[in-house]
């Protein structure tokens, strides 16, 4: 048995006190000094580690505080309350909610899977990622061992085109070529984020913690500067169009590439295979209306990975502005599958991936892999706030940040993902998360749900406009 993946979680407390969801109002008057004070019982000892933060000018309560009310349900004369944050409200926008941002920042804290204890409270179904419901119906039967104990289940992935046949000649030798491979013990990658300020700093941060994670982080070449270079056998430099150069020192280091999309990009990578044979090469390109044609495309010239990426809030470019990359990714998917080349190609898809279940549900939806980036900015405390983009100072001074502080809680933020992750598979009863791919009988969307159940069960039949108008 394969040795099992372990990623090295280890709690790092925040640099400036989380936006807590409410507010502690803690009056004196009236108290009848009880001889042991709802205060001294709390499960989180949040009084009795509250401080005031003087860089935030606050009372370091909020962020403690976990809202299980004991406090103000226990005090006899209801001294304690509480009161929404307005701080918190103005977290995020209607993708990125303050929900994601406060989670994720649990996550890099703590590594851990957050538990909120009090049960889902959302509703029913959502847009985009909400609306795909996956089939945990091996819950209900926990294995002796539990999915974090001896029983294994492995989230490896492969990186590389995959040959549909072998040939062998008269002597028992292979006739065709062989295709570098590289395996990664996460289907998840990272790459720079669109937004934020402090980005050298930010770009050492992806670069240790994917050699840490062992997984890749995308960076543009022409950001890779003498820090990065030790790091290079993790990274996939990032090329634009007409910026590669074949004599690059960076290709004969690197285990992969990435190229942008353009008319000539098939034959820029046979004049780069013909130099690196073992270079693996990535192209990316926008998650569009013809994505599935030019994805078709490129695997049947021989493409090995195909990056389709969508905006921050995970709907597609130009004419699918209105597609969610949900969608977009079984388009991609459903046509490889139907050109018999969905094997031979690796699909990575990114742009919107903000929570663990979106790695399993854009996997269910034909994707190997994810690449995330707006989640590592959280994970380093940002709020999403966008001063950045206005020319304003960073409030929680990214560029700032050391790059082992950063690098752990990245890694923490991974590391929970990845539990997760192994909690999704083990309750859908697989072993392994390539068998994940495409899997969507082992999901259901709820536009499917509505156009093949629901839709046939209140239509109206055929005539029965003409009965409305004319009853006799």
């Amino acid at each position: 048995m394969a040795e099992k993946y372990h990623i090295p979680v280890k709690a790092v407390p925040p640099r400036f006190k989380p936006i807590g969801k409410s507010t502690v109002l803690d009056w004196g008057e009236g108290c009848l000094r009880c001889s042991r004070c709802v205060k001294e019982t709390c499960p989180y000892q949040a009084f009795r580690h509250r401080t005031f933060d003087n860089s935030s000018m606050t009372d370091t309560i909020d962020s403690l505080c976990k809202n299980c009310f004991r406090c103000v349900q226990g005090c006899p004369r209801e001294l304690v309350t509480k009161a929404a944050n307005p701080e918190y409200k103005l977290l995020g926008d209607p993708y990125w909610t303050k929900e994601i941002i406060s989670v994720t920042w649990q996550q890099a804290e703590t590594g851990r899977i957050p538990v909120s204890g009090a049960g889902y409270g959302g509703p029913f179904k959502g847009p985009g990622f909400d609306s795909i419901w996956t089939d945990m119906s091996e819950i209900v039967r926990p294995t002796r061992d539990g999915i974090h104990g001896r029983e294994y289940i492995s989230t490896t992935v492969d990186l590389g085109r995959k040959p549909l046949f072998l040939s062998f000649n008269d002597r028992g030798e292979m006739t065709m070529p062989v295709f570098p491979l590289v395996e990664i013990p996460l289907p998840i990658i990272l790459t720079e984020p669109s937004l934020g300020v402090g980005k050298s700093q930010v770009r050492l941060i992806m670069a240790m913690a994917a050699k840490t994670l062992n997984t890749f982080a995308v960076i543009p070449a022409e950001h890779l500067n003498d820090r990065l270079r030790p790091y290079i056998r993790h990274l996939i430099p990032q090329y634009a169009p007409g910026m590669l150069n074949s004599d690059d020192p960076l290709l004969q280091e690197a285990r992969a590439v990435e190229l942008w999309d353009h008319p000539n990009v098939t034959t820029e990578i046979d004049r780069l295979k013909s130099r690196y044979p073992e270079l693996l090469i990535s192209i990316i390109l926008p998650a569009t209306g013809q994505g599935a044609d030019r994805c078709q495309a490129l695997a049947g010239a021989g493409a090995e990975i195909i990056h389709l990426n969508a905006d921050n809030h995970a709907q597609g470019y130009h004419d699918a502005q209105e597609k969610h990359l949900k969608d977009l990714t079984r388009q991609v998917h459903l046509r490889l599958v139907e050109a018999v080349l969905r094997d031979a190609v690796t699909l990575i898809v990114s742009g919107g991936i903000a929570m663990a279940e979106h790695v399993a549900k854009a996997i269910i939806c034909g994707a190997d892999a994810v690449a995330i980036d707006l989640p590592l900015l959280i994970a380093l405390e940002c709020r999403l706030c966008s001063h950045c983009q206005e020319g304003d100072d960073c409030p929680v001074d990214l560029g700032k940040i050391h790059e082992r502080r950063g690098t752990q809680r990245v890694v923490n933020l991974l590391g929970a993902w990845n539990n997760q992750l192994l909690e999704v598979l083990g309750a859908m009863g697989l072993r392994e998360v390539r068998r994940l791919r495409g899997e969507v009988g082992r999901a259901m969307f709820f536009e499917d749900l509505e156009k093949e159940i629901f839709a046939p069960l209140f239509a109206k039949p055929a005539g029965s406009e003409v009965m409305d108008r004319d009853p006799n």
